[in-house]
């Protein structure tokens, strides 16, 4: 049986899509996971066609496993993951296990603030940054002349807007680096210019060094105790300008990876200094991030990743071309959730394609300190982006969250 490992799963999102993806291409789906609840709950995951629990922090754990599926004879074509803490595992594991299109050193850099800030220094669309290693003491001086205030302090592997604050001085700068030490004494530290201008996400899926582009998405930020992306615009007309400056930049990052397979999604931000790279990461986008290019392009980008793993050729040739929203929901207060109401009326509202709420009740939620922390969304399309806009907004107000605050 040809097989395809996937290592990590999310309940929803693209991880879930691509395993699905996978399923309707043919292969046996394999999913190595570390959490007993999805042990627990196998009937929902009814499109794995194997659902193993491994320590997945355990490579030699990992790999017993995989040799047991080669003794029963599964054809291991794909090692692969779609939860970023894990993309760099699978592709040591791919390396090792099938063969591998995909460049493992290019995904450590990716997979890593510290090294991707590193990599590309020299580069114009990197901010001005400097990295604080566990070697240097604290307090330190403020003294790196390049910056002004305000900055933003993150940990080298944060992920979905963890452990990235805010400081727009040197007393909030020292007591931020302090907090983030505090949570692990061996992290490296990145203090970086916050830059002004519109934000950008860009899909990225690249060939045989081919680069195309799976979508360009205008982002909404809400800025609370973290940077929580709360919309997302997939473009259906991208200005000519726009688009040709960032495929420079996808280019020279391309370039400068010597990537010739892999697939990426980038956050910038538009500056009235060019493009300003904010981060990057080496796989689609999390959450309903492949629902939207579906509903606005009628392709599916995890489904296109899985065939150039494979191998084979993929396309990101439109057979629709709409403009699509998705707002997210976010909460105020935190408590015990008793119900969510609206989702009907939500769902009836003219141009929504889907609505989707992830908490059950009884759930404690919170208001957010990462992108996890986001409960529920919408996604619509329109005409126009301002349309789309209008309706996904028009309809997540309709959903109201039932709290019982303690």
């Amino acid at each position: 049986m040809r097989t395809i490992i996937f290592i990590g799963l999310n309940k929803s999102g693209s991880s879930r899509e691509a395993v699905k993806a996978a399923n309707e291409l043919g292969y046996y789906t394999v999913v190595f996971t570390d959490q007993e609840k999805q042990i627990q709950q196998r009937s929902e995951y009814k499109d794995v066609h194997q659902l193993t629990l491994v320590e997945l922090s355990n490579m030699e754990e990992i790999k017993q496993q995989i040799y047991l599926l080669q003794q029963r004879g599964n054809e291991v074509v794909v090692i692969t993951s779609f939860v970023d803490k894990y993309v760099h595992t699978a592709s040591l594991l791919a390396d090792e296990f099938c063969e591998n299109y995909v460049s493992t050193e290019a995904i450590a850099i990716m997979e890593n603030k510290e090294k991707t800030r590193n990599f590309f220094a020299d580069q114009s669309f990197t901010p001005r940054f400097k990295v604080i290693t566990k070697d240097d003491h604290l307090p330190f001086v403020f003294t790196y002349k390049k910056f002004k205030f305000p900055v933003v302090v993150k940990c080298a592997s944060s992920t979905g807007s963890k452990d990235v604050l805010f400081a727009t001085n040197n007393g909030e700068l020292k007591k931020n680096v302090s907090r983030l030490r505090a949570k692990n004494v061996n992290e490296t530290i990145i203090i970086e210019e916050y830059v002004e201008g519109d934000q950008y996400l860009v899909e990225v899926l690249v060939t045989n060094g081919n680069v195309q582009i799976g979508a360009i998405i205008k982002q909404e930020i809400t800025k609370g105790k973290r940077f929580i992306v709360t919309g997302y615009g997939v473009l259906a007309e991208v200005p000519t300008d726009l688009e040709e400056s960032l495929m420079t930049v996808i280019e020279t990052i391309v370039s400068t990876l010597a990537l010739e397979n892999g697939a990426f999604h980038l956050e910038l931000r538009l500056t009235e200094d060019g493009w300003k790279l904010i981060e990057i990461n080496p796989r689609i986008s999390g959450g309903a991030m492949n629902k939207m290019i579906k509903a606005a392009f009628g392709y599916s980008l995890v489904e296109e990743t899985l065939k150039m793993l494979i191998g084979e050729t993929p396309s990101l040739e439109k057979t629709t071309n709409h403009y699509v929203f998705t707002q997210y929901v976010i909460l105020e207060h935190k408590g015990i959730l008793e119900k969510v109401t609206g989702k009907g009326r939500a769902m009836a509202t003219p141009g929504v394609v889907e609505v989707y709420v992830k908490p059950k009740s009884g759930t404690y939620v919170t208001p957010p300190l990462s992108m996890g922390h986001r409960y529920a969304y919408v996604i619509a399309k329109g005409d126009t982006f301002l349309e789309a806009q209008s309706i996904a907004k028009q309809a997540a107000n309709e959903l109201t969250f039932h709290l019982r605050i303690e």
